[in-house]
């Protein structure tokens, strides 16, 4: 029979953020294929997606669409996907001592939706709390770069609605709204400069989830190494 997992035991939820083109998703796999590598259990995810429902709501998300969609209704299918993925996959593995690495979260739909979209951001909230029974990140890595650096880097057969449909003051906003909620709550957020190598980003990455304590590891004294073990 396995033993309960205790409270003090919960997996770490980690969060990466930030606007388009800022290698959220390579940075999240270069992440939890580090920390896979010291022996912390580790599950990766990303948002909209990460259960069936939530692939097939991403679906309708980022495929260009003939008329523009509502930010409310966005915002209310984002949060849709959010909730399944909560209760499907993140909050059943950080219960069992899993850390979740999660590309976007919640602060998305309130960067986008509320900042780029013009929602009022205390609804947003209150959307958010129900969409995520109240969990929030352990840690937020934010991938901050200019926008119009962030779009360049983006393939033409890696565009989404969000970069096809919407221009570049929207985008300026969602970044805005991305470091204004960072000078909020510096407890969870940590900026890191997108512009610099992939390398680089990694090894701040590293150096910021260093300062958590996962489950099973330094109750000894045994130190967080993880950006040791990226450049040793």
């Amino acid at each position: 029979m396995t033993r309960p997992v205790q409270a003090s035991e919960r997996g770490r939820f980690i969060t990466i953020e930030g606007p388009e083109g800022a290698g959220k998703t390579t940075q999240a796999q270069r992440l939890e294929a580090a920390l896979r590598a010291r022996g912390i259990e580790v599950r990766g995810t990303r948002e909209p997606g990460g259960t069936e429902l939530g692939e097939r709501i991403r679906a309708l998300l980022l495929a260009p669409a003939p008329t523009p969609i509502d930010p409310l209704a966005d915002a209310l299918l984002f949060s849709a996907a959010r909730r399944q993925l909560v209760e499907d996959v993140i909050e059943p593995s950080l219960a069992g001592g899993t850390t979740v690495i999660c590309a976007r979260f919640a602060d998305s739909t309130r960067a986008y939706q509320g900042y780029g979209g013009g929602l009022d951001l205390a609804e947003l909230r209150r959307l958010e709390e129900i969409a995520t029974g109240g969990l929030e990140p352990d840690l937020t890595l934010l991938l901050d770069l200019p926008v119009e650096i962030g779009l360049a880097r983006k393939a033409p057969d890696d565009r989404t609605r969000f970069e096809e449909g919407f221009d570049v003051a929207f985008h300026r906003r969602v970044r805005n709204g991305f470091l204004e909620m960072a000078v909020a709550e510096p407890g969870r957020f940590v900026v890191i400069d997108a512009t610099a190598p992939p390398d680089a980003v990694a090894e701040r990455i590293a150096r910021a989830v260093d300062h958590l304590h996962f489950p099973g590891r330094g109750a000894s004294g045994e130190p967080n190494d993880l950006a040791m073990r990226i450049h040793p």
